[in-house]
């Protein structure tokens, strides 16, 4: 089959083809105005009344495209993300792409595409950037870093430290969508279904509680999924967590799949939820707000915060508790 034009060397030698790489396929789709290629820095202005955030995260996702997303707009949206859940809003991305020699130049410029449409999404703007090319067999296709900068009210307080025990635990969604939609488009298990991977902005859920009252801590459940953000409250406070299995919400086709292969649906990535601790005076309110955005039907109040408890347990639906123990083996490697 014709694949078309490859990505080869020559695109990251510095000469023309790198040169036209950049401005037809990367500039053309960020816009000009933002990223220039002709300058080595680019100036960006934040509101000196806020407080600048940075974010920092590389991306290797196997396969490249999913149904749900790709490795672009995982890479945007996961940058995105992490700021928004500390409060800030995203304003600028830097953008670092690691392209393999044999990379079909068709696939490279709809990944480019999504980045810019999940770039559009967030609201952010993409002032600067970076190719490399490596020879074949040297990489995955394509590896993504991204950089970004937000703006944070001066007065926003969420952190482990101002966790309280008594304080409800809450997620946005169904966790586990991506890690399972991944695993399935990567490898041949004859499973069939409509899963896609909850890649998405958090930017709805997170900016309406960033400056509520009451509201302590936010974190997307990304790598290590629901139990890793437990038992980062836990390292962090030094209090017990608590988890109501028959609370969390998880696709049928999530706890099949799980069934099948022996995963723990708790230590699965997300990539478009949010965990929350909250005063339990407003958990109900969070969860009323979430449940009206797209993407956030499902939003539950799924444990709390146990100053008795001395790790993360989950309260199992036959009524037994169950230690769930920090996760130690990857169990789904270039997840995202």
């Amino acid at each position: 089959m014709n694949k078309g034009p490859l990505i080869t060397l020559a695109h990251g030698n510095g000469g023309r083809f790198m040169r036209e790489l950049i401005e037809d396929v990367f500039a053309r789709h960020f816009g000009t105005q933002q990223l220039d290629p002709g300058l080595d820095a680019a100036p960006i202005a934040l509101d000196p009344e806020m407080v600048a955030v940075v974010s920092t995260d590389g991306f290797i996702v196997e396969p490249l495209q999913f149904p749900g997303g790709d490795i672009g707009a995982l890479a945007v949206h996961g940058t995105c993300n992490d700021l928004a859940v500390s409060g800030a809003v995203p304003r600028f991305l830097t953008l670092g792409a690691m392209i393999e020699e044999g990379l079909p130049l068709a696939t490279l410029e709809t990944i480019v595409a999504s980045i810019a449409a999940a770039a559009r999404e967030n609201d952010v703007a993409i002032v600067a950037g970076d190719t490399k090319v490596v020879p074949r067999g040297h990489g995955g296709g394509l590896y993504l870093t991204t950089t970004g900068v937000g703006e944070r009210m001066p007065g926003c307080s969420l952190g482990l430290g101002t966790i309280r025990a008594g304080d409800e635990v809450l997620v946005s969604g169904p966790i586990g969508d991506h890690a399972v939609t991944v695993l399935l488009e990567r490898e041949e298990f004859d499973l069939s279904g409509g899963l896609a991977s909850d890649c998405a902005s958090l930017l709805p859920f997170c900016q309406p509680l960033a400056n509520m009252a009451g509201v302590r801590f936010m974190r997307d459940a990304t790598r290590g999924g629901l139990a890793t953000v437990a038992h980062e409250i836990l390292r962090g406070t030094g209090l017990g967590i608590e988890l109501r299995e028959s609370d969390i919400p998880v696709r049928d086709e999530v706890q099949g799949v799980c069934e099948i292969l022996g995963y723990d649906p708790w230590y699965l990535a997300c990539e478009g939820r949010v965990v929350a601790v909250v005063d339990p005076a407003i958990a109900a309110e969070v969860e009323a707000l979430w449940r009206t955005l797209p993407g956030g039907e499902q939003a539950a109040r799924i444990g709390s915060v146990n100053g008795s408890a001395h790790g993360v347990v989950l309260r199992t639906e036959l009524g037994g508790e169950r230690m769930l123990e920090e996760l130690e083996d990857d169990p789904l490697p270039r997840i995202c």
